[in-house]
């Protein structure tokens, strides 16, 4: 029997999710999660083969639970409605079997399961097309520029915090607009925010 914990934060998706796979006969559900801290505590009081976990929900998001839940013996599927691709490499990172979208047909979510007991990966095919071209194009001092900013911080507390001078972070700031083909700091964050290339 493949025992699972299921983290969504959307009630009505829980019930429906844990009711299917509920109704195959090698699986069962043993525990249902609201949020990434909650999958995780489930995880480490019914220790089960498979955790399904939804990204976006309050407190920790999905992709942390997954970070944390890494090395422990629990294969995690990213359940999304979210084909982004700075998530997806997020997800690969932390070690993830599965990485599905929720518009993909509900008896796929079972054999995926089975697939990945059986030790494959199952990634949606739309991401794995959009991964291969979407490198973050800043260095490193660049990104933190960049989260200085979207942290609210001026050119002044920038530029006090790295210990350069605010013409040097201006000129990060425009290298950073450049880059990315925006035309402005919002942009910029907004874009690095849907492409998960924020820590």
């Amino acid at each position: 029997m493949i025992t699972i914990v299921i983290a969504e934060d959307q009630q009505m998706l829980l019930g429906a999710f844990g009711s299917l796979l509920n109704l195959e006969e090698d699986m069962k559900v043993v525990g249902k999660a609201s949020n990434g801290e909650e999958a995780i505590a489930l995880v480490r009081k019914f220790q089960p083969d498979v955790c399904i976990m939804d990204i976006e929900m309050p407190g920790k998001s999905g992709l942390e639970a997954a970070e944390e839940l890494k090395g422990l013996n629990c294969k995690v599927i990213i359940l999304t409605t979210f084909a982004r691709s700075g998530y997806f490499q997020r997800a690969l990172k932390a070690g993830v079997s599965g990485y599905l979208l929720k518009d993909s047909p509900s008896e796929e979510l079972a054999s995926s399961i089975r697939s990945v007991m059986a030790g494959r990966r199952i990634y949606a095919p739309e991401l794995m097309d959009d991964v291969y071209g979407e490198e973050n194009p800043l260095t490193d001092r660049e990104k933190e520029v960049l989260e200085l900013v979207a942290d609210g911080k001026n050119t002044k507390e920038i530029a006090d915090q790295l210990s350069i001078k605010t013409g040097t972070v201006r000129n990060y700031i425009s290298t950073i607009l450049d880059k990315l083909e925006v035309k402005n700091r919002i942009e910029a964050i907004t874009q690095s925010k849907e492409k998960g290339w924020f820590k």
